[in-house]
């Protein structure tokens, strides 16, 4: 396994821990809808990572678009959920725009993923 895959699971376990205490926290709070919202991002997402990870170290896609793919569902969950944290403990986002922002580029990572399984791979025989 390479540095970057190990990299991508260390992540993908910071927002599954992240999305844990995001679900307790909302659980525990009054009117926490953001944060379930956003514990729900990084808990799927998180296994999204693992998974990107494994399907590209094992050459079931194309390894480097499913790593950026996975690299992708980091940065968008994290934004995503870090705005509506944000919001819902500072009354405020972390800029304009940002969990549509990651909203759209969890949609990409996600298309990104489809085109990494779609991608031939060379010297293989289909």
């Amino acid at each position: 396994m390479n540095r970057t895959a190990r990299i991508l699971i260390v992540l993908a376990a910071i927002m599954g821990a992240d999305g844990v205490m995001l679900a307790a926290a909302s659980a525990h709070g009054a009117d926490a809808s953001r944060l379930a919202s956003a514990s729900s991002m990084l808990l799927f997402h998180a296994s999204a990572v693992l998974g990107a990870v494994a399907l590209a170290e094992r050459g079931v896609v194309h390894g480097r678009i499913g790593i950026v793919a996975a690299f992708g569902f980091v940065l968008a969950a994290s934004l995503f959920a870090g705005d509506l944290t944000l919001r819902h403990y500072a009354g405020h986002g972390l800029f304009p725009m940002a969990a549509p922002t990651g909203g759209t580029l969890l949609i990409v990572s996600w298309l990104a993923l489809a085109v990494a399984s779609a991608w031939p791979k060379r010297g293989k025989i289909p």
